[in-house]
């Protein structure tokens, strides 16, 4: 071959590869868009779970911490600093206070108030040092929640705390990934335990110690109890009452609860669940929260805690809307002593989309002060538990109204994320999230762009 046709043949190869750079760099363009505002998408979607707990006292102050009776087993129901899941705390809670033979208390190292999942936020009743100073009751139960960060340095003193009463002998509740907490004290090494169902295989790979076992509401090994995902609570608690208490309590306790499918001596196997295309609906809301509604839970004094957790937790879990709590004045006490921080009405840059009460089927039930707060606004309020039937457990209608405002997809996948069964669910709605997948259509559009950027920017030059 001759110098001339080499020249040729050598110009040919280099413009072939500065097309193929320029493909390659346009595609490496697009994905890094795509990634960039899913990961900014999901950054918002984790700020909104957890948003900062509330420091400022109201006018009149916290409220005080019920009396301690005497001749009850205390049960501590621990809040981490770094936030913790709804259910998993006000579950528990409420199973133990339904039974006089039991006293709950909340127990946190965050002070003055702790964050839960959905932007609820609580007074806890004592200190870690309270109770280890004698000026709370000392735990015969200890509730272990899941938390936000359960190996960051924010929960340090909550893990040596852990380690510390499991050590005195105080059984210990660990509820979903509250079991990543327990395996970040040592306390399940050569022990058998469970989790959510999507964390038991990096579990397994950082803490093969522990003998993780899936399919299962709640396993007990010793003093240790741990459950399944964040409705599994409720199993567990009903077990630890029932040990402790007996069957004819945890009897009436699950009854009046009327969990679907709980029975006394009921199976402890559960499907084990794993990922499958239909949870593509759980990403889309994570990456992509933008435009989605507000919705505004309305506190009344006197409400049930599992029907406080059920809106917070259905909204927060889908990530399908964001959840306010407002009520008439800044806090809120439970039926049974909890005591909730919320927004108060007469908040006048407060914006929300719906308005939400749980625990009550009547517009007389709720105070006259929310409700001309909400006719001010041109909000009907909506009670989603006044629509279940006798017996019903308040999960039910929360996922009924997820799936009438958003979608079907989204209330099954929520339910499954929570453990939730949903043979004997009644949902209406859409079939698919397309607020989130609209949004996906368009940034993916807007990628396309950002990668034709350098083949343009290429013929510009060349002109």
């Amino acid at each position: 071959m001759t110098m001339t046709n080499r020249r040729p043949n050598a110009v040919r190869s280099r413009v072939a590869l500065g097309r193929l750079g320029r493909r390659l760099g346009g595609v490496g363009l697009s994905a890094a868009w795509l990634a960039g505002v899913g990961t900014a998408g999901a950054m918002v979607s984790m700020r909104t779970a957890y948003p900062r707990a509330p420091h400022a006292a109201p006018a009149q102050g916290w409220p005080p911490p019920r009396p301690v009776p005497e001749g009850r087993l205390a049960v501590a129901v621990v809040l981490g600093a770094s936030g913790s899941v709804i259910t998993d705390a006000l579950g528990p809670y409420e199973v133990f206070a339904r039974s006089p033979r039991f006293f709950p208390y909340t127990v946190s190292a965050s002070r003055p108030t702790a964050m839960l999942s959905g932007g609820l936020a609580v007074v806890p009743d004592y200190s870690l040092e309270d109770v280890d100073a004698g000026v709370a009751p000392e735990p015969d139960v200890v509730v272990v929640p899941a938390v936000a960060a359960p190996n960051g340095s924010k929960e340090a003193p909550l893990r040596e705390w852990l380690s510390r009463w499991s050590d005195r002998g105080a059984q210990a509740l660990g509820v979903c990934n509250g079991g990543r907490l327990l395996a970040a004290t040592g306390l399940l090494d050569g022990r058998r335990a469970t989790a959510h169902w999507s964390a038991i295989k990096g579990l397994e790979r950082r803490r093969p110690q522990v003998e993780w076992l899936r399919g299962q509401r709640y396993v007990q090994d010793g003093t240790l109890t741990t459950t399944a995902g964040v409705t599994s609570g409720v199993f567990g608690a009903l077990r630890l009452v029932e040990q402790l208490a007996g069957a004819g309590e945890a009897q009436r306790v699950g009854q009046e609860l009327a969990y679907p499918g709980w029975s006394l001596h009921g199976p402890t196997e559960i499907p084990a669940q794993r990922w499958t295309p239909r949870d593509l609906a759980l990403l889309l809301a994570v990456g992509f929260p933008w435009l989605r509604p507000t919705v505004g839970v309305g506190l009344v004094e006197g409400v049930g805690e599992l029907e406080v957790a059920a809106p917070f937790e259905v909204y927060a879990s889908s990530f399908a809307a964001r959840t306010i709590p407002i009520a008439t004045e800044a806090t809120v006490t439970t039926r049974h002593g909890l005591r909730l921080v919320a927004t108060p009405a007469n908040t006048g840059a407060l914006r929300v989309d719906r308005l939400v009460v749980p625990g009550v089927g009547r517009i007389e039930e709720v105070d006259s002060r929310l409700l001309g707060w909400a006719a001010d606004r041109g909000l009907d309020i909506e009670f989603p538990n006044g629509g279940q039937a006798a017996g019903q457990f308040s999960y039910d209608a929360m996922l009924a109204d997820l799936a009438s405002h958003s979608d079907q997809t989204t209330a099954r996948v929520t339910a499954k994320s929570i453990e939730y069964p949903t043979e004997q669910l009644e949902l209406a709605g859409a079939g698919w999230p397309w607020r989130p997948t609209a949004l996906l259509a368009v940034t993916a559009t807007a990628a396309i762009g950002v990668g034709l950027v350098p083949a343009v920017a290429t013929r510009r030059r060349r002109r």
